[in-house]
């Protein structure tokens, strides 16, 4: 008799933890290690360069406030890379509260921020809001054509004249939700949702961005609207 076929383990999703603190470093790759997630630490910028050039990651969990290189240059030239790296999804820990580093962060494509000091527990529910938006796939329906973009849902690829257009995992699952009812306003707080923002600000900087990728003229969209009192619009072609 043949032995019984098994379906192999999921694989464990792999976290990089960037900080310079030893102790809080080791505290968190060995609550998320216990949390079941396979953990990468690095203590600074060049260090963790050099992991993410020879490892993949699901997710990066960066300090803000480092010596040499911070976690905002981090995630500069993270989001400049080419291929599945420079998508993955970044979560900043910071001990500023101030909304003008947030908003920074979002900005440079940071998909959530964490202040210090925090719980442990909400670290890790944010972490895991932050991987179910970056593998939520709606219904297939093909690609939207943008005018000069295209933007396939089943992929989350967002192209302009053939070329692809480098998105963040926030980009993609906001262009995802709207594909998923094209034509159909959005409610502001309803794309909020798991943001780091559920007032909404964290959306319209995403639109922002967004509108500079697809628009010919992003003050006077086309295809990413603006509706007045409600959210926003996706009206494709």
């Amino acid at each position: 008799m043949s032995p019984p076929v098994h379906a192999p383990a999921p694989r464990a999703r792999h976290l990089l933890v960037v900080d310079d603190d030893d102790r809080i470093r080791e505290l968190l790759k060995e609550y998320l290690a216990r949390a079941g997630f396979r953990v990468t630490a690095a203590a600074g910028g060049a260090p963790a360069r050099k992991l993410i050039g020879s490892l993949d990651f699901d997710l990066a969990v960066l300090d803000v406030m480092m010596p040499g290189e911070d976690g905002f240059s981090l995630t500069r030239w993270l989001r400049e890379q080419k291929g599945p790296s420079g998508k993955t999804p970044v979560l900043m820990l910071t001990a500023m509260g101030e909304s003008a580093s947030r908003i920074e962060g979002l900005k440079l494509g940071a998909d959530d921020y964490l202040a210090k000091p925090f719980e442990p527990e909400e670290l890790l529910l944010r972490i895991e809001a932050i991987l179910r938006r970056a593998h939520d796939r709606p219904a297939q329906g093909g690609p939207l054509s943008l005018g000069k973009c295209s933007f396939d849902p089943e992929r989350g690829e967002l192209t302009s004249e053939g070329e692809p257009v480098k998105l963040t995992e926030a980009e993609v699952a906001l262009l995802r939700h709207l594909a998923r009812t094209p034509d159909e306003a959005v409610e502001r707080l309803e794309l909020a949702r798991g943001t780091v923002d559920p007032s909404g600000r964290a959306v319209d900087v995403q639109v922002t961005r967004l509108r500079r990728k697809i628009e010919v003229d992003p003050k006077a969209p086309r295809y990413l609207q603006t509706v007045r009192g409600v959210g926003y619009r996706l009206a494709p072609d």
